[in-house]
């Protein structure tokens, strides 16, 4: 995300929903990182490592709204 550090600060300390929204980013970020050290991933862990991407493509998709409608 290009966005502004002063703006994403400001959004976490006073949002609390982009707050949460920015700390499940970095975890999931985290959770793939996991998987992607991981030589080979079986079935279900493959299965986890989608959901996971998905779940974080939601949460930067309205982190991006949140964004959106204090900057426009």
């Amino acid at each position: 995300m290009a966005t502004d550090q002063t703006l994403l600060q400001n959004l976490t300390e006073t949002n609390p929903r982009f707050r949460m929204l920015y700390e499940e980013h970095n975890l999931f970020e985290k959770q793939l990182s996991e998987y992607d050290k991981k030589g080979y991933l079986s079935p279900q862990e493959e299965l986890e490592k989608n959901k996971v991407k998905k779940m974080k493509l939601v949460g930067k998709d309205e982190m991006e709204k949140i964004i959106q409608s204090v900057t426009t």
